[in-house]
């Protein structure tokens, strides 16, 4: 029993173009269920494109992964891409290429309708070829959508440790939730280059909205308070609340050589000290 040759399958495709472009992007904009994402233009030239770099990858090999499926690739990488911006599913991406498969089985259907035995077999060779192509834009989907996510992270991050400058070499670091080794890294890198751009002398990192200090989070501390001074600047701890005092103690981590208080007011009084700076309350005459 001789298979479809994609040959076939390409001059197919080629010869009944309108048609079938017609019959899929029903199919596609039926299975989307947020429409206001995107036009039915852009749905219409995008599945154009495919079916032009379809039937003439067909034309040259029946492989997806090869060179001929190339520009097949790119395009659903495009489209996978697009819709993770615009918010669409897996599933709604994915049918982009599955909802072709109906109007190509019709096609089928039609051309070998006098051999039963045959149609059911290019039926499944086509299936087979549409499953590959539908678990690639899946797969793109979810690659894409892992790398927005990420970026997202990074992103809440960096907006999660402002530094801010609170006095003339005086800069102040508020922490607040879990201090993991990636928010470390984002937290030194915000501290050292906020002391570059002011020339602070004196940093202070509260952690009062810190839930817990383990061994860990310790250790990430002693880190930015070394690299802070590597840069020129000394750091001030605020934010030691009993329990946490108590739990350092019995960690046994060695927080001698850094000056400690218990709120962030107390350690300003103290970088001001330090920086030579007084602050004195006006009188006020009514």
């Amino acid at each position: 029993m001789a298979l479809l040759s994609f040959s076939k399958l390409s001059q197919l495709i080629s010869a009944n173009h309108d048609d079938l472009l017609k019959n899929w992007t029903e199919g596609i904009l039926g299975g989307l269920g947020r429409r206001a994402n995107i036009s039915d233009e852009d749905i219409k030239r995008q599945a154009a494109q495919f079916l032009t770099f379809l039937a003439k990858a067909c034309g040259e090999s029946g492989d997806v992964n090869s060179p001929a499926f190339l520009e097949v690739r790119q395009l659903l990488t495009e489209i996978s891409d697009a819709r993770v911006r615009q918010g669409f599913t897996p599933i709604e991406t994915a049918n982009f290429v599955f909802s072709l498969k109906q109007p190509l089985f019709a096609l089928l259907r039609k051309e070998f309708a006098a051999d039963a035995a045959t149609l059911a077999e290019e039926t499944w060779a086509v299936s087979t070829l549409f499953d590959q192509l539908g678990l690639f834009t899946v797969e793109v989907f979810q690659k894409s959508r892992e790398q927005i996510i990420l970026r997202q992270q990074q992103e809440l991050l960096e907006l999660s440790t402002p530094v801010v400058q609170l006095w003339k070499d005086v800069l102040a670091l508020p922490l607040i939730g879990t201090l993991d080794s990636a928010r470390t890294q984002v937290v030194m890198e915000s501290l050292l280059q906020k002391i570059i751009d002011t020339g602070a002398s004196i940093a202070i990192i509260d952690i009062t909205g810190v839930p817990t200090v383990d061994t860990l989070v310790a250790q990430h501390l002693l880190k930015t308070v070394a690299a802070a001074r590597l840069m020129g600047a000394d750091c001030i701890i605020s934010g030691i609340r009993p329990q946490i005092a108590q739990t350092i103690v019995h960690l046994g981590v060695a927080l001698d050589d850094v000056i400690t208080k218990a709120t962030l007011a107390d350690a300003f009084m103290v970088a001001l000290k330090r920086t030579g700076s007084t602050v004195t309350q006006a009188e006020l005459t009514l």
